[in-house]
């Protein structure tokens, strides 16, 4: 079976895959699907971009059965990005039966509102090891009804230490239940905690066929790390690039450095408040700013279509920290490129996690000094989401219909539970800011501010 329409789906859930633009299965959904559907523990390999989210989320919101308080699903995953990516997966998945409720709880937000969200009801819970012990350890969670655990990431959250962690939330599971287990690489400790979890699990993995691999991997060395930086991005002149770091401090300098010479920058690290690094993952993704300096905090969880290039400014210790890097590139069948720079020092540490890589001499490569990757939009945040039952459509009429704009020079519209973001052209940001801040949409005045 290639395409959805092939699987017994109740024809709303197909209906709703095609809106979502879902037609035909990758490989990883070809094999796990049917099993899940069966009610098989699985224990899944598939790179990352490799539509593992999809695979796990369609059968899951197929068997949940809304409006019965206590959540009958739950989702581990590494880091808050991704347990939002797939929280905002199972919402889109799920519009065929609008009552299911999906609640995400991880670190960086209050605990008090997520018991409170608990407490009126939850279908599919999405969090992170550290979070959901939290709402364990108060009692704020009852886990007796769940039927599905799914651990996703699994790999990552090994080397993150959080084995322990897992064990201890699924002791506190039914033991009727269905396990689900998704990783992108198999480190040697994860069929240790495979199990302990999983019963008669199916494995299932997707090779990684280094023909039909769409990421072209090349290395630089060089005795100038920066400038050679400059030089792979006026030299191969991305629309959309991710540069990795080693630490925060070192984001923190890159970013300030390349913004000093002309680039449009976002910083993405652990020392940032959820609210400014989901600020800065939504400017990055709607062309705002269109580098990311990151630590390897995003190498998880970022879920990003048309990232074109990837550099390793610092070469990762690990090789799935490698793999996971460069996977951020190459999203949906596309095409990408991964780029390592390295000193004679780094060259030994990279050839030892890709041995295949061809390292080149920075000095072969001719840039373009009049090439600055800078953003086409520049972001609007508005003080009003799908709580106050704000719309895209509803921004969009207010630009066009109100303030005049063109629906041309208006880019991505997110919008969150409690605020929408919009990107505008920087040309007609400010009569677009001038417009909404003293303007009103659907008859309401809304704070707004520029980002």
């Amino acid at each position: 079976m290639n395409y959805f329409k092939e699987l017994n789906l109740p024809q709303n859930l197909l209906e709703n895959l095609s809106l979502l633009g879902f037609e035909q299965m990758t490989p990883i959904q070809q094999k796990a699907i049917p099993y899940i559907i069966e009610g098989k523990d699985i224990i899944a390999k598939a790179k990352t971009g490799s539509g593992k989210t999809l695979a796990f989320s369609l059968p899951l919101v197929l068997k949940i059965e809304p409006k019965q308080k206590q959540p009958q699903a739950l989702i581990i995953a590494p880091t808050r990005e991704l347990s939002q990516q797939i929280a905002g997966e199972l919402k889109n998945l799920s519009r065929y039966k609008p009552d299911t409720k999906i609640v995400t709880l991880y670190g960086g937000e209050p605990l008090s509102p997520q018991a409170t969200s608990l407490e009126s009801g939850a279908d599919i819970v999405v969090g992170t090891p550290g979070r959901l012990l939290d709402h364990i350890s108060r009692g704020t969670i009852d886990l007796s009804n769940i039927k599905t655990l799914i651990v996703d990431e699994a790999d990552r959250m090994l080397d993150m230490g959080f084995d322990r962690d897992i064990l201890k939330i699924v002791s506190n599971l039914p033991q009727n239940r269905q396990n689900l287990l998704f990783s992108a690489t198999y480190p040697n400790n994860i069929e240790k905690l495979a199990s302990k979890i999983l019963k008669n699990p199916i494995n299932i993995e997707i090779k990684d066929d280094k023909k039909d691999n769409n990421i072209e991997e090349i290395a630089f060395q060089t005795n100038n790390k920066d400038r050679t930086l400059i030089d792979i991005i006026q030299f191969f002149q991305p629309n959309i690039a991710l540069i990795f770091c080693a630490t925060k401090v070192k984001t923190v300098e890159l970013s300030d450095m390349l913004h000093n010479k002309g680039f449009d920058i976002a910083t993405l690290n652990g020392d940032l408040e959820q609210y400014q690094r989901e600020e800065m993952l939504i400017q990055f993704s709607n062309g705002s700013l269109p580098i990311m300096v990151a630590t390897d905090l995003a190498a998880r969880g970022l879920d990003i279509n048309g990232i074109d290039i990837v550099i390793n400014y610092d070469i990762p210790m690990k090789p799935q920290e490698y793999i996971h890097r460069i996977g951020r590139t190459a999203r949906a069948e596309a095409k990408g490129l991964a780029i390592s720079i390295c000193d004679s020092y780094d060259k030994e540490k990279l050839k030892s996690i890709r041995p295949s890589i061809d390292i080149k001499d920075a000095k072969e490569l001719t840039p373009d000094r009049n090439f600055f990757l800078q953003g086409k939009y520049q972001t609007l945040s508005i003080d009003g989401g799908k709580k106050k039952k704000l719309r895209a459509g509803d921004i969009l009429g207010t630009l066009c219909k109100e303030i005049g704009l063109d629906a041309k020079d208006i880019g991505k519209i997110n919008i969150s539970d409690r605020y929408s973001f919009v990107a505008i052209d920087k040309s007609v940001i400010k009569k677009a800011y001038d417009g909404l801040k003293n303007g009103k949409i659907k008859k309401r005045k809304f704070r707004v501010w520029w980002l």
